[in-house]
């Protein structure tokens, strides 16, 4: 991926997923800004330009899954589009969902997808905050008989986060600073 590529994803979020002013964020803390990666990653072009970023950020880690995913929903479409960018510059990665609950009928897994025992996977996170939602993906594919490479994340909002990720044991890839964004979003 060219650097043009990635600056005009960074303007992209920018544009569609960063919102200053007052806000109360799911912790319950309040912030100044917002990030809401789905408006990017939902969006024909941002798709595009997440997918090959992070397919991408993958390959030069060294990492080969055999599959990516996280909890649905901000997960979803990072996930989709990395698995779509793979089948056009193999070799290819599957992708899952992970599910906030299991389904309490049919199998009742809690990943669904293109994820079997024993897959090797990269866990996906549209932002990483506190890092709980990508501890619960890690934990959920675990429990499922997969081994967790790494998190890869499109923002990182706090670096305690990433922190709290590494410290149980997987190396986090971060697309993005939340400082970048929010830098170009003060200058626009």
């Amino acid at each position: 991926m060219s650097a043009g590529d990635r600056a005009r994803l960074a303007a992209l979020l920018v544009e569609r997923s960063i919102r200053l002013g007052d806000f109360v964020l799911a912790s319950g803390a309040r912030s100044g800004y917002y990030v809401d990666c789905r408006v990017t990653t939902t969006h024909a072009e941002g798709q595009h330009l997440v997918g090959a970023l992070a397919l991408a950020a993958i390959r030069e880690a060294g990492l080969d899954p055999a599959a990516v995913g996280g909890l649905t929903m901000g997960a979803d479409p990072v996930a989709y589009a990395i698995a779509h960018e793979s089948w056009h510059h193999g070799p290819p990665i599957h992708a899952f969902s992970v599910r906030k609950e299991a389904k309490a009928h049919g199998t009742g897994k809690r990943v669904e997808g293109s994820f079997a025992p024993g897959d090797r996977v990269v866990v996906i996170e549209d932002v990483v905050t506190t890092g709980e939602s990508a501890l619960k993906a890690c934990a959920a594919v675990e429990a499922e008989g997969g081994t967790v490479l790494a998190v890869l994340t499109l923002v990182e909002r706090e670096p305690a986060g990433r922190a709290r990720v590494e410290a149980a044991g997987y190396p986090v890839i971060a697309l993005f600073p939340v400082a970048e964004l929010l830098d170009l979003a003060k200058s626009s």
